[in-house]
């Protein structure tokens, strides 16, 4: 009885295991059928540069800026703003010593009180010899010669009251204030300090409102237009931003022979830059000559470059119909394409999107 049940559990055992054996061979083979599954992939060849975009180096700048300074000679009493502060509009910035223009103003205002005294005594004088002029008691020279003290008395007033309203215009450029919204990026002096007419003390962006300045040669100049529409990249954040041509300067004297020229971005556009940010600008003119990139550039879709780390690449189909990776040197963005300068040819073949995730070696069959 023993016997025949070691001999039974023996049995027992032995399929078991292969039954595991084989389910696990099943699985296996299962998983290997999954992984050998082609990643069905499109694929396109490189795009030649077309003539017709104008591409310039530009950079961010706020629409509106503002250098805070004053008329008057003085030391600064009041400072207290710095650089990344933000202002209101007429709020107060900066104060300058004021003690010898207020001694001014009194001086004026005992002129002026000197003034109206002497225009009221003059007006009695008037008033008197025109009663005795028409007694005949007086003469008309002495009556004429009245009237002209009288005339001069109330000149001397006039000018007394034009010289306190100088005083006062002097006495405003002491408290200096900001003319609109926005943000202090650039302090020049310290409280204490001496302050001379003309100085910048502060300067003032409008915080939030961009725009792009570009440099555009002469040769192109005359190609572009109010309104023209343009792809403004800015690689340092990685954003593509439509602009529109809003201002085109049409001297080059004071610039160093180029023609600089203003795009509006939208308002959506704006939130995450600043001004200083350097960008690239594609305006798309019709017959337009390339300002800094040529015919013959190879260009793929931005979407297709793969980076990792510093490197940039693009996966291509290798002879087994694998995917393959390979790393490029990128150009300039042009649009929604950027130039590829080395590592594919203009006649060779890339995979522009897949249905699954690509990697080095991953099969893949072409979409059609």
């Amino acid at each position: 009885m023993t016997l025949h049940f070691k001999y039974a559990l023996g049995m027992i055992t032995g399929i078991s295991v292969l039954f595991l054996s084989a389910c696990s061979s099943h699985k296996k083979d299962t998983t290997i059928a999954n992984s050998d599954t082609p990643i069905l992939v499109t694929v396109s060849t490189p795009a030649a540069a077309a003539t017709t975009e104008i591409n310039l180096s530009g950079q961010i700048e706020a629409s509106q800026t503002a250098n805070i300074s004053t008329r008057v000679m003085g030391f600064i009493s009041m400072l207290k703003v710095k650089v990344g502060d933000h202002v209101s509009k007429g709020q107060l910035l900066a104060t300058i010593s004021s003690q010898d223009i207020l001694a001014k103003r009194s001086q004026t205002d005992a002129m002026i009180n000197e003034a109206q005294a002497a225009v009221i005594s003059a007006k009695k004088d008037v008033d008197r010899f025109s009663i005795l002029y028409k007694q005949q008691s007086a003469t008309a020279k002495e009556l004429d010669n009245v009237t002209l003290q009288y005339n001069a008395a109330k000149a001397r007033l006039e000018g007394a009251r034009q010289m306190r309203n100088e005083v006062n215009a002097n006495l405003g450029y002491t408290s200096l204030t900001a003319p609109f919204s926005g943000i202090v990026v650039q302090k020049m002096a310290e409280q204490g300090s001496l302050a001379n007419p003309g100085m910048p003390l502060l300067t003032i962006e409008q915080n939030g409102n961009y725009q792009v300045s570009a440099s555009v040669p002469e040769n192109v100049i005359n190609q572009i237009k109010l309104g023209d529409k343009a792809n403004v990249s800015i690689k340092s954040i990685e954003k593509m931003i439509p602009a529109t041509v809003s201002q085109i300067n049409p001297s080059s004297q004071f610039t160093g022979g180029q023609y600089i020229i203003k795009l509006n971005i939208p308002d959506a556009e704006k939130k995450g830059l600043y001004a200083g940010m350097y960008a690239t600008v594609s305006i798309a003119t019709p017959g337009a000559v390339t300002a800094n990139t040529t015919n013959n550039a190879i260009l793929v879709p931005v979407s297709s470059i793969i980076k990792k780390d510093q490197l940039t690449g693009l996966y291509s189909i290798g002879s087994n119909h694998t995917a393959l990776l390979r790393w490029v040197r990128l150009g300039k963005i042009l649009g929604d394409k950027v130039e590829v300068l080395s590592g594919l040819g203009k006649e060779e073949s890339f995979i522009v999107s897949a249905e699954g995730k690509l990697y080095n070696g991953a099969p893949v069959t072409i979409k059609k």
